[in-house]
């Protein structure tokens, strides 16, 4: 199954970053009651297993995954705190041969025509471009869709609601993914409603 297919239409990634289990359920909350049925968890916090599992048990019904997997040891970590997918930053040869058996859908992090052409060679057609600013964004985005036609990419890192409709417009793309949608003020101030508002313009 393609990852796009996996999103069902959705064409929001929403990260929820954040190493406190009460706050994960509490953002995931928000996404959700915005249309959101698929969020994206980043292992980059000690707990941050905790919170993808915290909100696997919330929201049964939700897709989970685990972003920012690196290497093989937290791909398997990830899957036991039951991540329903994942998503990497990036990709080497020995990350994606576990990728491919890992069971589960996957959206593999590129950078460059390298990695695209290695992730390709591995079988995957979908990828998450990242960081999308700093890898060329929209440019890099045209120029690599006359040499990889039948690749799409979900563009990260740099998103915000400010151009998020212009890559969105992209044909090579299928979904866009950030944080803006769950900003840190936000969830300080415990303003739920913005991060659900912010959900449903792109949703």
């Amino acid at each position: 199954m393609l990852f796009s297919e996996y999103m069902a239409g959705q064409k929001l990634l929403p990260i929820i970053q954040t190493g406190c289990p009460e706050t994960g359920v509490a953002i995931t909350k928000a996404m959700h009651e915005g249309g959101v049925n698929l969020v994206e968890v980043v292992l980059r916090h000690d707990t941050s297993l905790s919170v993808l599992s915290a909100i696997k048990e919330a929201f049964p019904d939700l897709k989970v995954g685990a972003g920012t997997v690196i290497d093989s040891t937290i791909l398997a970590d990830a899957l036991k705190a039951g991540a329903d997918y994942i998503v990497t930053p990036a990709v080497t040869p020995k990350l994606l041969e576990a990728l491919v058996d890992c069971g589960v859908p996957v959206l593999p992090g590129v950078s460059s025509t390298s990695d695209i052409t290695l992730a390709r060679e591995a079988g995957f057609k979908e990828m998450k471009l990242f960081p999308a600013n700093l890898a060329g964004g929209i440019n890099f985005l045209n120029t690599v869709k006359s040499v990889y036609r039948d690749c799409q990419f979900c563009p990260t890192g740099g998103i915000n609601e400010k151009n998020v409709g212009d890559f969105l417009a992209l044909t090579n793309v299928f979904a866009a993914g950030g944080t803006w949608v769950s900003a840190q003020q936000w969830i300080d101030d415990k303003n739920w409603q913005a991060i659900t508002e912010a959900c449903q313009q792109v949703v």
